[in-house]
């Protein structure tokens, strides 16, 4: 299946709508929140909320709720959130730069956490050079948390990289538990140098987010693929997204009758973000302008919430 082309939509953004306003106020109204690092990721989680997926604010005045502990670099970055079915938040994040393992925690208010643990998901590859950018993906029909990641290992695979000679391919692993997990697989080769693989589901297709890492020629953005099937994306991707700003880290959620992709502008450090009100069908709304971020963000995952794990965050800045 080959995605076509998808441009930007020329009309102007739509104003915040009436009943986006009126969330804000109402306490039962969806919460949405969104983790993400700072710097190099030595500080630790860090989190924002919204309820209209345009104006998201600091939690906790910014500072961390969670510090790492594991790993050789002891780093942050990428946090990936998911909540279960039972309000269990479950968290994956990239150690360090050249490690074979991924860090886990779970937390039923995102405040207080679980003892962290190193996942060793790429330690039977003794060349690999990197375990980058876990996103957790749960796929509530079976149980399974599906926990996807980038990894280059030399020589595994033809045609050009990036940077320092990385020929990043996706991999996962699958959970109930976080205890047991299945043997590392490919998850995902599109033929050329991928990473940031950002799964959501929509009328009953999955579409991945990710980031076409190509240095030569310079590529950078962020392509979407769709398919039926959770272990069958296709290779062909759609066009960029992001225009020609070097772009990482997408995220996807949807808020009311939107979806909304985010995606760090790394090299310019500022957020971009489009919506559209159909993923397969694309006519994505370019809304970089009117989206209000916090500073010094770097990416992450936006995910659902409650009112009550909220208004314990909230609290935190009382103190």
């Amino acid at each position: 299946m080959i995605l076509l082309s998808i441009p930007f939509s020329g009309r102007a953004a739509e104003p915040v709508q009436q009943k986006d306003l009126i969330s804000r106020l109402n306490k039962t109204a969806p919460v949405y929140l969104f983790s993400y690092f700072k710097g190099d990721g030595s500080t630790g989680l860090h989190l924002m909320y919204s309820h209209d997926g345009l104006v998201w604010k600091n939690l906790n005045q910014g500072q961390p709720l969670l510090t790492p502990n594991v790993g050789d670099a002891k780093l942050m970055r990428d946090p990936s959130i998911v909540r279960d079915r039972k309000g269990v938040y479950h968290m994956v994040w990239t150690t360090g730069w050249n490690e074979n393992h991924i860090g886990y925690a779970s937390s039923t208010d995102l405040i207080h956490w679980s003892e962290q643990k190193s996942i060793p998901v790429m330690a039977h590859e003794p060349e690999v050079r990197n375990s980058w950018a876990p996103e957790i993906y749960h796929h509530r029909l079976s149980g399974y948390f599906y926990i996807v990641w980038a990894s280059t290992i030399p020589d595994r695979f033809p045609g050009k990289g990036s940077e320092s000679d990385y020929n990043h391919r996706l991999y996962y692993t699958r959970t109930k538990d976080f205890v047991h997990f299945s043997p590392t697989e490919l998850f995902y080769d599109p033929g050329f140098n991928v990473i940031d693989g950002f799964i959501i589901k929509e009328r009953c297709m999955y579409h991945m987010f990710v980031k076409d890492e190509t240095l030569d020629p310079i590529e950078k953005n962020i392509r979407v693929v769709s398919a039926r099937n959770l272990k069958k994306f296709p290779k062909d991707v759609s066009a960029p997204l992001t225009g020609l700003d070097w772009a990482e880290g997408p995220t996807a959620i949807k808020i009311g009758k939107y979806t909304y992709l985010y995606w760090d502008k790394y090299r310019n450090k500022r957020y971009g973000a489009l919506r559209t009100k159909n993923v397969r069908k694309g006519a994505w709304e370019d809304v970089s302008d009117i989206v209000k971020f916090p500073s010094g963000l770097r990416h992450g995952t936006a995910f659902k919430a409650d009112e009550a794990t909220l208004r314990g965050l909230q609290a935190l800045d009382k103190d």
